[in-house]
């Protein structure tokens, strides 16, 4: 419990005002529920959230002092008070979400809060599974990155153990990520590999297509096959045998195909006859394919996990049924 004494320049604030400038940290609903529930009491009392506090009013809070904190990156997640994830799988060492384009993965200069590692440590830490107040714990590391505008599966690690693991059969390619996408026009063949190098302009972050290698290009491996097509688009299921930045989207560009609605590497003038911003792509399916021992991950051996649906393949593709399981 801390207490304070209300001063001349806090006098006349209503006290659910005054609480959500004391504690920036705790979210408005939970300051509600804290107040009605009497955890926030003035003069030893209850109270009700639109009271006006007098100077030399006392108050009582009994919340837990993390709350206190002044606010910083590493505890953004205490103002999340519903976290938002869409959980495809759980268990001691990983969790599997489908992050919904738009959410940036990783917190970084312009969204502090709303990301999807945010959401991911909101959740852990209110089923009282991790707390950066612990001694030595571990924090929710993401396995693999998906662009803020795609959509798709990420792998969270739990602990240290499931990180080590997880990494290690994601560089020995012991796992299987198929991505939807629609792309302007029709592939020819049908089915096929787009193969070349990747150079990554850092400064302009985006990353360009050679048939050749030179100095920091980087090899990329994509197969593909059409699934449907019609209206001038296709929709193309594909999967990465390289893990590139951007790799889809700058190869299908680089083929001559760009993706519906890639406002960096694809046709604007094309993509407003669609009416679509962002581009239609969707890290859709995940299958693990272990052939080395897996440890605290071995339950995730031969299993399947997918998405439940794709907005832009009911937008486009109203009539497809789906691909075949492979």
């Amino acid at each position: 419990m801390k207490e304070f004494t209300i001063g001349k320049h806090d006098a006349g604030q209503r006290l659910d005002r005054w609480l959500a400038k004391a504690l920036p940290l705790l979210p408005a609903p939970l300051a509600q529920k804290y107040i009605r529930i009497k955890r926030v009491k003035v003069n030893g009392k209850g109270s009700r959230r639109d009271v006006r506090l007098n100077v030399g009013d006392v108050l009582q809070l009994y919340i837990n002092d993390e709350f206190f904190d002044r606010p910083t990156p590493e505890n953004a997640f205490l103002s999340l008070y519903q976290p938002k994830l869409s959980i495809l799988y759980e268990d001691e060492h990983i969790l599997l979400a489908d992050k919904r384009p738009g959410l940036v993965v990783h917190p970084d200069e312009h969204e502090r809060v709303n990301t999807l590692l945010t959401h991911i440590q909101a959740y852990l830490y209110q089923k009282k599974e991790w707390s950066p107040y612990w001694e030595d714990p571990f924090p929710p590391a993401l396995c693999n990155r998906i662009d803020r505008n795609t959509g798709g599966i990420v792998i969270a690690a739990k602990t240290a153990e499931g990180l080590r693991v997880m990494n290690q059969k994601i560089r020995d390619r012991e796992l299987t990520k198929l991505y939807l996408c629609v792309v302007h026009g029709r592939m020819s063949p049908p089915q096929g590999r787009l193969e070349g190098y990747l150079f990554k302009d850092e400064v302009k972050k985006q990353v360009y297509v050679r048939t050749r290698p030179e100095p920091g290009a980087k090899t990329a491996v994509t197969d593909y096959r059409t699934l449907t097509a019609g209206n001038g688009l296709s929709l193309v299921e594909c999967d990465l045998i390289t893990g590139r930045t951007h790799q889809i989207r700058a190869q299908f560009a680089a083929a001559g195909h760009p993706l519906l609605g890639d406002g960096k590497y694809g046709d604007q003038r094309e993509d407003r006859k669609y009416g679509r911003h962002g581009q239609a792509l969707y890290s859709y399916k995940l299958t693990f394919q272990f052939t080395t021992p897996a440890g605290p991950l071995e339950p995730l051996n031969g299993r399947t996990f997918q998405v439940e649906d794709v907005g832009f393949v009911e937008e486009y593709f109203p009539d497809w049924k789906g691909p075949d399981r492979r």
